[in-house]
């Protein structure tokens, strides 16, 4: 059985105004950080997820699809 590939593009949704953006994910690091560009809200990871992609993107970031765990602690 081979493994998925591991997706480095995400689609990220502010929960403040909705405003959809496609972004690159940093293959070995955590964005915790992320300034919406529709609204600049200043969006921070939910509590437990290592990073702003695994609470508001479409694809989990890159450790966690390799660990299936977060990258984080």
């Amino acid at each position: 059985m081979s493994a998925m590939p591991i997706l480095s593009i995400s689609i990220l949704t502010c929960p403040q105004c909705g405003h959809r953006a496609i972004e690159s994910m940093p293959t070995d690091a955590c964005q915790y950080f992320y300034d919406c560009r529709g609204c600049g809200a200043v969006l921070k990871p939910k509590a437990g997820d290592c990073c702003v992609f695994c609470s508001y993107g479409d694809v989990a970031c890159p450790p966690v699809q390799e660990t299936g765990r977060g990258c984080c602690g």
